[in-house]
């Protein structure tokens, strides 16, 4: 049995697959899921897991190159663009218009799906390569 990092074996699995440049998404309960993207639903209530519990956990184990969020969560989504400015300090942070980046989750490896109910708390991972440290 598996006991450090992430314990659910499909986003485990996920995260053992990417290889650079790959990227992931980490969504509220309202983004669509593009047709033929894996979605990985955590969704147990509003809510539950929450967006930040979720991108830590795989922000644990993923080497993080770039993240992108749409422009829109500054004014809507204040506190998870805070969040994410602090978690990411270092990293490159892209922001674009929301319909492209639902356009870009076409792309995705997998998106995986949280209980988040507060507008624009999505994010997309995109793998670095990790040569130890």
């Amino acid at each position: 049995m598996k006991k450090l990092g992430i314990l659910n074996s499909h986003i485990s699995k996920v995260l053992a697959d990417l290889g650079h440049t790959d990227t992931i998404v980490v969504a509220d309960i309202g983004l669509p899921i593009p047709e033929g993207v894996m979605k990985i639903d955590l969704a147990l209530t509003h809510g539950s897991p929450s967006f930040e519990e979720t991108v830590n956990a795989i922000a644990l184990d993923m080497e993080i190159e770039k993240v992108v969020i749409a422009e829109e969560m500054k004014p809507n989504n204040q506190v998870a663009f805070d969040y994410i400015e602090h978690k990411f300090d270092g990293v490159a942070i892209k922001l674009c218009p929301h319909e492209e980046f639902k356009q870009l989750t076409q792309k995705a490896k997998a998106v995986i799906r949280t209980g988040e109910a507060q507008p624009f708390a999505n994010i997309i991972l995109q793998a670095g390569v990790y040569f130890g440290k």
